[in-house]
């Protein structure tokens, strides 16, 4: 495996994660559903958790399989019974589209959440979600605390957010986002991405693992890490990009430091970026 290396300056950004403990009141409860699609065109998935894990697996069947495993814990009593009133799961299915939503108090009105503490709230909810699918689905799957996100033997467009854990991913075919802030990201293609791409994270590890052959433009970034590739790649000085940035009345124009290889007759453009981690770019064995 060669190795390439370069350094970065990123915005540094952590979101702090408060566990709630002490709890007098623990329960839990599964949940399972089936939802039957109109037909076999591509299926539109989007999964919108806060605290819990996701795990998602594409399969040859016209309906998605779900299985919900909810726990609460409370301060007690009231604050369990308050717990089950202010959050829970919405559930939105319409021909091919199915929207998986958890809300609660922490939502602002644009969707995005102000997390406070359970110790503001007395109590926590955790969704661990398991959904099967079918294989071709454009997919949005995000979660904030709790939980890692895994996905298996999907093909359509991607967008896959974590904020405090780790994202991993085998058989993704398609193409798309996927980011994890305060974890590792690991995928392994069935299909080499056909369009521009984005995989990043913060603080962790990108490993990705490519069909053979590998022909992409690939854009590099990390500032506390090294780039391996498995793969024969040239450097594209013509790729480095200009920023403009207003300086009082002026404007100054920056590099916007990253760097490009190719990867064999190059295509796709592939963003790969991570701030305190490695990128490794493997060939993909089986």
């Amino acid at each position: 495996m060669k190795k390439i290396t370069a350094a970065f300056v990123v915005l540094w950004f952590i979101l702090s994660n408060l566990s709630f403990v002490n709890a007098e009141v623990e329960k839990s409860e599964r949940i399972e559903e089936t939802f039957r699609f109109s037909d076999r065109q591509t299926k539109s998935i989007i999964v919108d958790n806060v605290f819990g894990s996701i795990r998602v697996t594409g399969s040859n069947e016209n309906e998605a399989r779900l299985v919900v495993n909810r726990t609460v814990r409370a301060s007690g009593q009231e604050k369990y019974e308050r717990a089950l009133e202010e959050i829970y799961l919405d559930i939105e299915h319409e021909n091919n589209s199915l929207i998986l939503y958890v809300e609660g108090p922490f939502r602002c009105k644009d969707g995005s959440t102000n997390y406070r503490g359970w110790r503001f709230y007395g109590y926590e909810v955790q969704y661990d979600i398991e959904l099967e699918i079918p294989m071709r689905s454009n997919v949005q799957l995000k979660t904030v605390n709790d939980g890692d996100i895994h996905v298996r033997n999907i093909n359509g467009q991607y967008e896959i957010e974590n904020i405090n854990g780790g994202i991993k991913i085998n058989d993704l075919a398609g193409s798309g986002r996927v980011y994890a802030l305060n974890g590792d990201v690991e995928i392994a293609f069935s299909e080499n991405p056909a369009a521009n791409s984005y995989f990043g994270t913060l603080n962790g590890d990108l490993n990705l693992y490519f069909r053979t052959p590998l022909s992409a433009d690939i854009f590099l970034k990390t500032f506390n890490g090294d780039v391996y590739s498995d793969f024969e790649v040239s450097y594209l000085p013509k790729k480095t990009k200009m920023e403009p940035e207003k300086q009082g009345k002026k404007t100054v124009y920056k590099f916007d430091r990253r760097f490009a290889v190719q990867a064999g007759d190059g295509g796709p453009e592939i963003e790969l970026d991570t701030f305190n981690g490695d990128i490794h770019i493997f060939q993909r064995k089986s």
